[in-house]
């Protein structure tokens, strides 16, 4: 079956809201990285007056979200080459770029270097590439514990778990199916960062909305929620191409 599904924007108070009109109940509020970009998921009835007045009575909360963007450190585009900075699971670490012609690895020579081992060949997007399968290798490895410790609490079960890179989200959650996707870049922030994303989705599980349940929800088994949000949000924000 087809959604329909109508996108428009519009002007508030100097801010441009892209508006997404589809087949859904209720309205929600979005703002996304790097900038603040709004989106508005507005039901089909809802016209221009309606949207207005949802954002405006949100706009508090919209600016503060854009500045939080604004403040947020961001890394310029890697070139994976000797020198850079990475990151893993909330640490910093040199990029030391060493050429042998066998087959590619990333390992941990210290507490202070990623070592990448790369073909004399290489171009950046194959040393990317390199350092973005070990990074999905890392975020997997974390997983089988804190699923099997997480569905016991929350009392739920994880069909499946996928990883892949996301724009606009760190994570979300295929309530039907039981699928949470990650965010490939968690594998760079701290581990309670994870924690707290993985959590998140699960409970959607129980609660679909971000509602005042959903908000129970979360404070009953993960109080300091709101500490590794902020934290996550404190993290340098890797460099994109951004385009939606």
């Amino acid at each position: 079956m087809t959604t329909k599904t109508d996108r428009s924007h519009i002007n508030i108070r100097g801010i441009t809201v892209e508006v997404i009109r589809k087949d859904i109940k209720n309205l929600h509020i979005g703002v996304y990285p790097p900038s603040g970009r709004v989106r508005v998921a507005a039901p089909l009835a809802f016209d221009d007056t309606a949207v207005r007045m949802a954002v405006i009575s949100r706009l508090g909360w919209i600016q503060r979200q854009q500045a939080n963007f604004t403040k947020q450190d961001r890394q310029s585009q890697r070139e994976f080459v000797t020198g850079e900075s990475h990151y893993l699971s909330g640490r910093r670490y040199r990029l030391d770029v060493i050429e042998r012609d066998v087959p590619p690895k990333v390992w941990l020579p210290n507490n202070t270097k990623i070592a990448l081992s790369v073909r004399p060949s290489s171009d950046r997007d194959t040393r990317e590439a390199v350092m973005h399968r070990w990074y999905r290798q890392h975020l997997r490895a974390q997983l089988p514990p804190l699923l099997e410790k997480w569905e016991a609490k929350i009392g739920v079960s994880v069909n499946e778990v996928r990883i892949k890179k996301m724009k606009t989200l760190w994570g979300s959650c295929n309530i039907e199916a039981k699928r949470i996707w990650l965010n490939l870049e968690l594998a760079k922030k701290p581990e309670l960062c994870l924690v707290y994303i993985l959590v998140h989705e699960m409970v959607h599980l129980l609660e679909r909305r971000h509602n005042d349940r959903f908000h129970a929800l979360m404070d009953g088994f993960l109080p300091q929620w709101r500490a590794y949000r902020d934290e996550l949000n404190r993290a340098p924000l890797a460099h994109e191409d951004w385009q939606y």
